[in-house]
């Protein structure tokens, strides 16, 4: 745990030699990092993350995926204040988003945003190919790969469960083995590719967007990626917490194409192998009935 000394050197930092910290208090939901609320005695607040130095690349993908995020215009994301060391320990300091209640057209609006968030010209992010994005970065803690792929069905094969079926191989035996390379040999009997590529959040679940001060939903914790808008809406699904207006909001924008719930599950079988290599066998058997089903 960071001490105050360390902390009032990073607001100084940013804040100037003048500002002085009030207090200093824990927040709680994630699982990766510590956490704090810092209000300054001239009733300025702000949010810091905290990590061990050797996290710094947590911190520093994120920054990026809210400011590739923010760059679309499309739905809000708190600002950035700083990112870098101080002496041991890794820090991400942003915008401390104040509760409000949801605005009564939260849900409708949200879906609308995400959508034109899925329409944004992403050739900023992909220059020489479509699908990826210009640096690897984290699912949750487990590192995400984002090399650049011409064609979207190769881009999910090779970057997202190829690379997923690796890590967890010790998980499976041969006939699993067996069953998951020919889905992966067949992948575009099941995936299109897309009508155009989308910038998407890529962990999108109900723990990573917030109501802000505005009262309508904002973007947090991001794993950033150029590909197909399905993965982001599959992952929607795969937790629950959406509401129907949501979704029905946002196909106003952007119509799903029909086998969307079928392709849904081949999309969350990415997060649910990530889940079996972060925590442990519980997920095997949701792995292995997407795998066989296909």
């Amino acid at each position: 745990m960071s001490d105050i000394s360390s902390i009032s050197a990073i607001v100084t930092r940013y804040f100037g030699a003048d500002a002085e910290l009030a207090s200093v208090r824990p927040v709680y939901g994630g699982d990766i990092n510590e956490a704090r609320l810092l209000v300054l005695k001239d009733g300025r607040k702000a949010f810091l993350k905290l990590n061990s130095k050797d996290k710094a690349g947590f911190f520093e993908a994120e920054s990026r995926g809210l400011e590739a995020i923010r760059r679309t215009g499309a739905i809000q994301v708190p600002d950035l204040l700083d990112v870098g060391i101080d002496n041991k320990e890794a820090y991400l300091m942003m915008e401390y988003l104040e509760d409000a209640p949801k605005k009564a057209n939260y849900w409708e609006q949200f879906g609308r945003e995400l959508a034109a968030m899925h329409r944004a010209d992403t050739s900023a992010w992909t220059p020489g190919g479509l699908y990826g994005f210009p640096e690897d970065n984290y699912i949750g803690a487990g590192a995400q790969s984002n090399e650049i792929r011409d064609r979207w069905v190769d881009f999910f094969r090779e970057c997202r469960l190829e690379v997923q079926f690796q890590r967890a191989v010790h998980y499976f035996d041969s006939s699993d083995r067996k069953a998951f390379q020919s889905l992966l040999d067949h992948l575009e009997d099941y995936l299109p590719e897309p009508e155009f590529p989308s910038l998407l959040h890529g962990d999108l679940w109900g723990g990573n967007f917030v109501t802000g001060p505005d009262g309508y939903a904002w973007l947090i914790d991001p794993a950033v990626y150029v590909g197909h808008l399905e993965a982001d809406l599959a992952m929607t699904e795969l937790f629950g917490g959406f509401s129907h207006i949501f979704y029905e909001s946002y196909q106003e924008v952007n119509p799903l194409l029909p086998g969307y719930k079928d392709r849904r599950d081949l999309y969350n079988l990415y997060h649910l192998l990530n889940h079996l290599n972060l925590f442990g066998g519980g997920y095997y058997g949701s792995v292995m009935r997407i795998v066989r089903r296909f």
